[in-house]
């Protein structure tokens, strides 16, 4: 809920179009940041629910690739899932040393920058940024595809409903943090509490006697034979389908700065909470989905007898919670509805972890500044705004298929897990070498001793990190290169490019501009030039600024297409006994730019150089369409003048009687005019204004 607008802020808070004040809802002040901060509660499901929502998928992707080759290869799903759930405590171990090194909140891009290079961390940023990207589409149509489980007749409506789901996500994200998590907050929990429900049921059924079954396990299996080297292969592959299950682990690292105080504290708890419900679930469901004979193939026709060609395959949990309590039963539709609803939220985490490590970005001169600039709601809107556009593109072109959209998954996400936890080894030997340059007695010290042993205890956890998500990137890559994670190796380059390109725009502009006592400026003389088209009262107005601002030599210029023309306004001009002198200049071609820029120039060669103020009328309307029936030539002149050396350009606004729409209502300012320090006028204002002609000159 925003704050209330007490009687001393009434009349400085700015309030939105009315649009965007029902959407987002109004404005909030940067002095209000820090009652938005999470606690840990709500902080676990806005950077968790990723991480735990991925245990709906990566057990069904996993099982789905050991099927390949038979119903004999489910032997194989213990000892993977262990794998699985024995790599995910040791990147949750290895993660909460990087907060403690580490909270700023560059999390992974932080740690291979500052210890690994620059060209490291671009890598891990532009990584991380594709991943997002994927985790929002991958988690939006694994969403999706458990709604159409339990609601077949939605099947020809899949990509329509993903992309509605990604633009809700982002709406609520715009609203602010607090408010995302309180929306958010009631799903994630009634997913983990409801598949926690679910597993105890099934095992003690299993205990029982009566052991659930699916509704899969009926159906026989097409597959063909393969050799010594394919079963391999075909292990390795189903591991790293089911490490989908560590992703959105980063996220906590990258959000720190989004926690109560002690930041440091709560995220470290926030991340051991999440990893240990994570590893609990994925487990429990690969016990119960063993159990009860669940049978999900990358092809459904390859189970015979379904018919496959009508009905679309029920997902893993849609199979386990009607096997558990019965299809069609209250727990089964509360079961896939927060399933559902945990999965299409699961997209949140990247519009969490996106923004910031966007704002990160743009403050170290990668990305652009926008993306550093908050918001009305205090949150990176910019970031969420792209993140929701490339998502969209994503799911379009692959017409939000899981099965496709998994295969781009995950690569990036280990590629930042591997260089964050090798910069990492790099910051505890740099922290250890410190240490032992340190004299004899001061390394003898208790501080000092405590010091060197938690640098080796991070240098040993972050090791075995290392190792393990190195290893898991290979195979990932071996088992997913050909199936379309290609496409991630080539975007990530390219992006890394990008990246390094803006930072030496920036890094050129910043030495272009840099002060130094070196530069002189010369210019002598101050003329002031009101380019005149016909002598209205707008013109009238230039005049009476440029004569207010005192310039050493005030002339009126008049580009003349005509010589008709140029002579009527020369009578004109004389009749109304104007003040400044008027000077035409010809223009045959009909253009106006070029001759008075040709003017300054010839101007400058015989007396000297000038510093030239060129004053230039502009009517300010109120209607879209005005600015159709208006040739805004003021605009165009005025953006090819500052290109000239030495010209400063002044608009000179007048104001039309329907520009009271902007000006005059509270309720109406112009997008982004409060933030960008335009002014507008209040209703009270308002009324104490003259609405005569006369109060603009």
């Amino acid at each position: 809920m925003s704050p209330a607008v007490t009687s001393e802020n009434r009349d400085t808070t700015p309030e939105a179009p009315a649009v965007k004040r029902i959407l987002i809802g109004d404005p909030l002040a940067s002095e209000n940041a820090d009652e938005h901060l999470l606690p840990k509660r709500m902080a676990l499901p806005i950077f968790a629910s990723d991480a735990l929502s991925s245990v709906a998928y990566a057990p069904q992707e996993m099982l789905m690739i050991l099927l390949t080759g038979g119903l004999a290869f489910l032997a194989f799903a213990p000892w993977v899932a262990a794998a699985v759930v024995l790599l995910l405590v040791v990147v949750v171990l290895s993660y909460r040393q990087l907060i403690r090194a580490y909270p700023s909140g560059g999390g992974d891009y932080e740690v291979a920058r500052t210890n690994l290079g620059e060209v490291p961390g671009v890598v891990v940023a532009s990584a991380l940024l594709v991943d997002y990207v994927l985790t929002v589409a991958v988690s939006t149509a694994s969403g999706v595809d458990n709604i159409i489980s339990a609601l077949p007749g939605l099947n020809s409506w899949r990509v329509e409903l993903s992309v509605a789901c990604v633009l809700g996500i982002v709406l609520m994200n715009l609203r602010g943090v607090r408010e995302a998590s309180r929306a958010f907050a009631i799903p994630t929990y009634a997913f983990v509490g409801s598949v926690g429900v679910m597993v105890v049921v099934g095992l003690v059924r299993t205990v029982l006697g009566v052991a659930p079954v699916a509704s899969s396990a009926q159906y026989a299996l097409h597959t063909q034979s393969i050799s010594q080297a394919a079963v391999i292969l075909l292990v390795l592959r189903a591991f790293s389908s089911g490490c989908s299950a560590l992703t959105g682990v980063e996220a906590v690292s990258n959000g720190v700065q989004a926690f109560r105080r002690p930041k440091i504290h709560n995220a470290r708890t926030t991340l051991a909470l999440m990893g240990g419900i994570a590893a609990t679930m994925f487990a429990g469901l690969v016990a119960l989905a063993l159990i009860s004979g669940v049978q999900y193939a990358e092809n459904a026709c390859d189970l015979a007898g379904f018919a496959c060609k009508t009905t679309p395959q029920p997902s893993l949990m849609a199979q386990l919670a009607a096997a558990t309590f019965g299809m069609g039963s209250v727990p089964f539709f509360i079961i896939q509805a927060a399933t559902a609803c945990v999965l299409l939220l699961a997209a949140n985490t990247a519009f969490n972890g996106f923004p910031l490590l966007g704002a990160v970005l743009a403050r170290d001169g990668y990305a652009p500044k926008a993306l550093n600039t908050r918001g009305d709601r205090l949150v990176y809107s910019n970031g969420m705004i792209l993140l929701g556009i490339a998502a969209v593109g994503v799911l379009v072109v692959y017409q939000a298929n899981l099965t496709n959209l998994i295969q781009l998954y995950i690569i990036g996400v280990f590629v930042s897990f591997s260089l964050g936890q090798i910069g990492m080894i790099r910051h505890w030997i740099r922290g250890l070498g410190r240490i032992r340059t340190l004299p004899a007695a001061a390394r003898g010290q208790q501080s000092a001793r405590r010091q060197a042993l938690s640098y080796r205890k991070g240098l040993l956890i972050n090791s075995v990190g290392a190792t393990m998500t190195v290893s898991v990137l290979v195979v990932v890559t071996i088992t997913k290169f050909t199936h379309g994670a290609w496409l991630v190796f080539l975007a990530i380059p390219i992006l890394s490019t990008l990246m390094m390109g803006v930072y030496r725009y920036y890094r050129d502009v910043e030495h272009e501009i840099r002060m130094d006592d070196t530069v002189h400026f010369g210019s002598a003389g101050d003329v002031a030039l009101i380019l005149v088209n016909r002598l209205q009262k707008p013109v009238v107005k230039a005049v009476d600024y440029a004569l207010a601002a005192k310039h050493s030599k005030t002339l009126a210029l008049h580009v003349a297409v005509t010589k008709e023309e140029s002579a009527a306004l020369q009578r004109e001009w004389q009749a109304h006994g104007m003040p400044v002198p008027l000077v035409a200049i010809e223009s045959p071609f009909r253009s106006y730019a070029g001759p008075v820029i040709e003017f300054i120039r010839q101007y400058r060669a015989e007396h000297g150089s000038s510093v030239i103020t060129v004053y230039l009328p502009q009517y300010i309307v109120g209607h879209w369409w005005e600015r159709i029936l208006h040739n805004r030539r003021a605009r165009r002149m005025a953006q090819q003048l500052m290109l000239v050396h030495g010209v400063t350009i002044t608009l000179v606004p007048w104001l039309l009687d329907s520009s009271e729409l902007i000006y005059g209502r509270r309720s109406r300012p112009v997008p982004g005019q409060d933030r960008a320090g335009r002014p507008f006028m209040p209703r009270e204002r308002q009324a104490l204004e003259p609405r005569e002609t006369e109060r603009q000159l």
